[in-house]
């Protein structure tokens, strides 16, 4: 496949939340594009659906999904797929993603991103089921790097190399989440810089920003306050690996009003440069930590076997 699968670079944009949908709506912002929650829209016909009709009318949209579960040993549901397939033939979306992980075993859905060992068994298992996927929904796939809190014993490829080997034998392409990248790295006592360089850069289709709780000893990736010095500066160096790269803020919890929202990923524009020297003080819309996952999530080593 071609250098980015010949997807465009749709400039700066933001993740629809509904708080924002009457703005949206009647202040048309200047936005590049939105990405939506596939599953926030997949199965439902009421005012949000109509909302993001009226939206991808406007804006190019992305849409971007949490349950796919590409990693589970269950067989993929194709009860979703359909769902997700109806919905991209009407939003026609500049491309669909999901997450390298797995969300649940048994028919039960743990509504979380779960980490894979990595190795070359889980590698062809999930490049099978990413064949599957491209193949029904007819268009490549796009996947993203998940945070992690669990370094497995049995993994034995480098998550940036297992990266690389998935999109050379699948085609897919990449959102690399830098925020995840920095995230990981902490939790997992792994060098973000090697990830950065050792990733496929002409594959990187999106790039994921986000804010994070440090907790001490290991940071929650919560979607919930701006970006941190450190994941901007690591941003970055990347983006002058993969500038064709659209870039799109995540703000999940505590969703602040919408300039503030805007604001926040405009920085991104000056974070391109690569001589800006970076912001002195960084500034937190939150007020108060409120964690998204209120497990004690802790770095882990987990012997674990993929059939």
């Amino acid at each position: 496949m071609s250098k980015r699968l010949g997807l465009p670079n749709l400039g700066l944009g933001l993740g629809l939340r509904n708080q924002h949908f009457d703005h949206i709506l009647n202040t048309s912002p200047e936005v590049d594009w939105f990405e939506v929650i596939s599953e926030n829209f997949m199965d439902s016909f009421g005012r949000p659906r109509q909302i993001l009709k009226q939206i991808a009318e406007r804006y190019p949209v992305v849409m971007h999904g949490v349950s796919m579960s590409i990693g589970s040993t269950d067989p993929l549901n194709f009860h979703y797929l359909k769902s997700l397939k109806a919905l991209a033939d009407e939003v026609q979306p500049a491309w669909v993603s999901d997450h390298l992980c797995w969300t649940g075993v048994l028919t039960t859905n743990s509504h979380d991103l779960l980490p894979l060992p990595l190795n070359e068994e889980s590698l062809q298992h999930v490049c099978g089921r990413i064949k599957q996927v491209q193949d029904y929904l007819e268009q490549p796939l796009i996947i993203e790097n998940p945070s992690t809190y669990a370094s497995f014993k049995n993994s034995d490829i480098p998550e940036w190399e297992f990266l690389r080997l998935m999109t050379e034998e699948t085609g897919c392409g990449l959102l690399l989440d830098v925020n995840n990248v920095y995230v990981s790295s902490f939790n997992n006592d792994f060098d973000p810089v090697e990830y950065i360089q050792g990733i496929p850069h002409d594959k990187v289709v999106q790039m994921h920003l986000a804010g994070h709780q440090n907790m001490g000893n290991y940071i929650i990736d919560t979607h919930d306050r701006e970006v941190t010095n450190p994941v901007w500066k690591l941003f970055q160096m990347t983006y002058q690996l993969a500038s064709e790269a659209a870039i799109l803020l995540e703000w999940d919890g505590n969703i602040p009003p919408f300039e503030v929202y805007h604001d926040e990923l405009l920085k991104a524009k000056k974070f391109m440069d690569p001589d800006f020297a970076g912001i002195q003080e960084e500034t937190q819309h939150s007020e108060y930590e409120q964690v998204s996952n209120p497990l004690n999530v802790v770095p882990l080593e987990i012997e674990t076997e993929v059939s």
